[in-house]
């Protein structure tokens, strides 16, 4: 039997973006199986009462060391977003439009805007940059756009989020293999683990 880990994610989330990187990886040396899932991490955060290293000022200065760490540790390209706090509500939507619809454009999706949020460092909070973000990936905006405000997208999101907390996830990203819970990048020494068991 194949096994599988459960990657909970939010574009908004540096840690979400490592763990994007390492986890194929990962999956590869295992032989296991990712199901991607796509949460709006605002709606984790008021729902947990967690908060935004960001809002923590000398976490925030540390989490900028520590991502810089971990992406040279996985070989990775993370560069800090000068217009980060983003808001991810759009981003997360077309992610969650995108799976339900078409797996191979939901990976492509997945890969541009990771790269345009912490690679390219692009205003994400500027509806004209999506829009460019988005030609650039060959996605029609416009077509995102209608996604987007889809009634049925904007349930499946919302549903997924309170899936999320319901099943204990107050951060992202998150993992569980089987029912076992594990919270942050760091933590995918003992998600391989539990893989391989």
């Amino acid at each position: 039997m194949t096994r599988q880990v459960e990657f909970y994610f939010d574009f908004g989330s540096p840690y979400s973006y490592l763990a994007y990187k390492e986890l194929p990886r990962v999956a590869q040396r295992t032989g296991a199986q990712i199901a991607w899932r796509p949460i709006l991490l605002g709606g984790i955060f008021k729902a947990t009462g967690n908060h935004s290293p960001a809002e923590i000022p000398a976490k925030g200065r540390w989490s900028r060391t520590d991502t810089a760490r971990w992406s040279r540790r996985y070989g990775a390209n993370l560069q800090q977003n000068p217009y980060f706090p983003i808001n991810t509500l759009a981003l997360m939507r077309a992610a969650t439009g995108f799976q339900l619809r078409d797996e191979a454009a939901f990976h492509r999706y997945v890969d541009a805007i990771f790269a345009a949020m912490w690679e390219q460092q692009r205003n994400l909070n500027d509806p004209a940059e999506i829009a460019a973000v988005l030609a650039a990936a060959g996605f029609d905006p416009r077509e995102v756009l209608s996604m987007i405000e889809d009634p049925a997208v904007k349930e499946a999101l919302k549903q997924a989020t309170e899936a999320a907390v319901a099943r204990g996830v107050f951060g992202a990203p998150s993992f569980f293999v089987g029912d076992e819970l594990f919270w942050g990048n760091d933590r995918l020494l003992f998600v391989e683990e539990a893989l391989a068991g």
